[in-house]
C-alpha cells in the first residue's frame, strides 16, 4: 500500500459522495486517469488493482491496495476499512475460466451466485457481479460519471474527417453492432466498402486489428490501403456502469497497421485514454479518429 501523492482541490461536483471512491483497476492507462481527474475534483481515491492485470506503474502514485482476482471477501473488507461506498471497475481485463478462480471465504459465500454469472455473456457476468456489490451496499458508478472528460466527444480528434466513402462504412458498421447486440458478442467492428472484414469477440479489439493485418499480409484482404475503418460502439442496452467501449494511443497504432483509413466511435458512450496523444497519432499516421452519433434505435 502507498499514499496518494499530492493535495487534491476542493469543490468538483463528486467532492466527498460517499467518502473516497473505490477504483477497481484492470490493465492500461485508465485506471490512473480516471484517479487522478477524481482527485483533481476533490475527491479522495483508494485503488484495487488486480494482480496480473494492472500495471504497478499506473497505481504507484495512488493510495492503492492489491487484490487477487476472486478474493471478493478481501476486497470488501478493505472497501469498508476505507470508507468506500461507490466503486468503479475500470481497465483491460480477460474473463477468467470458473476454474481458474482462486477463491476466498468470502468469495465461497457468493459462488453459487458467481456461477449463475459465468453462464451467459460478458454482459451479463458483469451485471451479475454487479448486483453482488449492491446487495453487500455499495454503489456501483460508471468511470464517465465520476470522470466525464474521458469520453469522445461528437467530431473528430484532430483534424483530419471522414470521407463520403469511410461515412457510408461507419453506418454500415453502426448498424451491424446494433443488429449483433442481443447476442453480446463485441464493441466493434472493421468494414471496408460495406464489406465486414472482422467482428470482435474474445480477443479484443487490438487483438481483432492484429487479425485484420495478418490477413491483409496473407493477400486475404485485398481492398486497398487507406479504405476501411474501425467501428466501436456500445450493445443496446449494455449497462454503462461496467463496460463501455474504449479506445487509447494503441488503437490508432492497431488501425494503422491494419491498412485502415481510420475509427470511428459514439459520442458520449467510449471512453478514450490520452485523448491527445490519440488526435496527435492519428495525424502521424495520416489516419481520422472521429466521435459519431448513431441513428435512432430501430431506424
Amino acid at each position: 500500500m502507498t499514499a496518494a501523492a499530492g493535495a487534491t482541490m476542493a469543490g468538483g461536483p463528486d467532492a466527498g459522495a460517499g467518502g473516497p471512491l473505490a477504483v477497481v483497476c484492470g490493465g492500461g492507462r485508465l485506471p490512473g486517469t480516471v484517479a487522478a481527474v477524481v482527485v483533481a475534483s476533490g475527491r479522495d481515491v483508494v485503488l484495487f488493482p488486480i494482480r496480473g492485470w494492472a500495471d504497478p506503474a499506473v497505481v504507484a502514485p495512488f493510495r492503492h491496495h492489491w487484490i487477487a482476482l476472486a478474493t471478493y471477501g478481501r476486497l470488501v473488507r478493505l472497501m469498508r476499512q476505507e470508507g468506500c461506498r461507490d466503486l468503479v471497475f475500470i481497465g483491460g481485463a480477460v474473463r477468467p475460466a470458473l476454474s481458474e478462480l482462486r477463491l476466498d471465504w468470502g468469495t465461497v459465500r457468493v459462488l453459487p451466485r458467481v456461477a449463475r454469472a459465468f453462464r451467459g455473456g460478458d454482459d451479463h457476468l458483469l451485471s451479475g457481479v454487479a448486483r453482488i456489490f449492491e446487495d453487500d451496499g455499495f454503489r456501483l458508478r460508471g468511470a464517465h460519471e465520476v470522470a466525464p472528460d474521458i469520453l469522445v466527444g461528437e467530431g473528430p480528434l484532430g483534424r483530419r474527417t471522414p470521407s463520403a466513402r469511410d461515412a457510408a462504412d461507419v453506418a454500415f458498421g453502426l448498424g451491424l453492432l446494433a443488429a449483433q447486440s442481443p447476442f453480446d458478442v463485441g464493441q466493434a467492428v472493421v468494414v471496408a466498402e460495406r464489406r465486414v472484414l472482422a467482428v470482435e469477440a474474445a480477443e479484443g479489439t487490438d487483438g481483432m486489428l492484429a487479425r485484420v493485418a495478418a490477413l491483409r499480409a496473407e493477400g486475404r484482404i485485398r481492398t486497398p490501403a487507406g479504405v476501411g475503418v474501425l467501428v466501436k460502439a456500445p450493445k443496446i442496452g449494455q449497462d454503462h456502469r461496467l463496460d463501455l467501449p474504449t479506445i487509447g494511443p494503441q488503437t490508432v497504432d492497431g488501425v494503422a497497421r491494419a491498412g485502415l483509413a481510420g475509427l470511428a466511435v459514439v459520442a458520449g458512450s467510449v471512453l478514450v485514454a490520452d485523448p491527445q496523444e490519440v488526435a496527435r497519432r492519428a495525424e502521424a499516421a495520416g489516419l481520422f479518429a472521429v466521435g459519431v452519433t448513431p441513428p435512432p434505435e430501430g431506424s
